[in-house]
């Protein structure tokens, strides 16, 4: 078990699709959305310790120790299968916190594949995804390693393959809460479930909830508005970022380059696949 510092990437997401098609009777929400990876997110270094301690190293502005997923996810771990060893973690935050691109529930997944390799634990992909869906209903994705259609709460997934794309994303300056957002009375939350196969990767696509955020965060709805004159743009989960797709990255980083001083964003690419897919089997 090697003690020396091993640096690995947490992708953020994009829904590029999400429907609220019901409830159910313990109060979670029944979804449809598709889930794209792009080459932006955090980074998490670890150091394995030999003493079972399990601590974060650095201070990240936003996330206090109590509410880190990623220490979650590696107490969770080391508890559920056993395992003797620590880890000393240190997080580089790059994906804006309450931004929906998933940027909790990729550190805690990156997590989980890391350490199942660092620790030696060698638990599959099935285990690893069972202990996802303990810490978090977008977890799962992450683990699960490929672009895909997803249903139930966010746990039921499909790969889908999706064509090259660029991305603009808009970081607007709010923090939205995902669960103000699913309790509001003005929810949508009987949408038609639509098959897999009438999803386009390429068409307009709605977020169900993107008319109850922009209610309650004007600010997002402004964002929206600029980033519409150059593609169809739309919000990410409960947002707060927006973002539309480009066929080039030239293309992408010329719409960036009109950005107002009073906004900030960034261009990703939509990846193939999670880069730490091939970590568990």
């Amino acid at each position: 078990m090697n003690a020396e510092a091993r640096s690995f990437p947490a992708p953020g997401k994009l829904n590029l699709m999400l429907r609220v098609v019901g409830r159910r009777a313990d109060g979670y929400h029944l979804l449809q959305t598709v889930f794209r990876f792009i080459d932006y997110g955090d980074t998490l270094t670890f150091r394995v310790r030999r003493d079972g301690a399990i601590n974060r190293v650095n201070a990240v502005e936003g996330v206090p120790v109590e509410q880190d997923l990623a220490l979650r996810a590696a107490r969770l771990l080391r508890d559920r299968a056993g395992a003797k060893a620590g880890v000393d973690i240190t997080l580089d935050k790059r994906l804006p916190l309450g931004g929906g691109l998933g940027g909790g529930s990729s550190d805690a997944a990156t997590t989980l594949l890391a350490l199942n390799c660092l620790w030696e634990l060698d638990l599959a992909r099935a285990r690893l995804l069972e202990l996802a869906l303990e810490l978090g209903a977008d977890v799962p994705v992450f683990v699960f390693g490929e672009n895909a259609w997803a249903e139930g709460v966010g746990e039921e997934l499909r790969s889908v393959i999706l064509p090259p794309a660029w991305y603009v994303v808009l970081a607007p300056p709010v923090t939205v809460s995902t669960q103000r957002i699913f309790a509001h009375p003005g929810l949508k939350r009987d949408t038609k479930m639509v098959r897999i196969q009438s999803f386009s990767a390429v068409g307009p696509n709605e977020n169900d909830l993107q008319a109850v955020v922009c209610q309650e965060h004007p600010e997002i709805g402004r964002h929206l508005a600029w980033l519409n004159q150059f593609g169809r743009a739309m919000l990410t989960g409960s947002g707060a970022c927006v973002f539309a797709a480009f066929d080039s990255s030239g293309e992408a980083r010329e719409v960036l380059a009109k950005l107002p001083g009073s906004m900030t964003g960034f261009v990703a690419r939509g990846l193939e696949q999670h880069p730490m897919r091939d970590l568990a089997r």
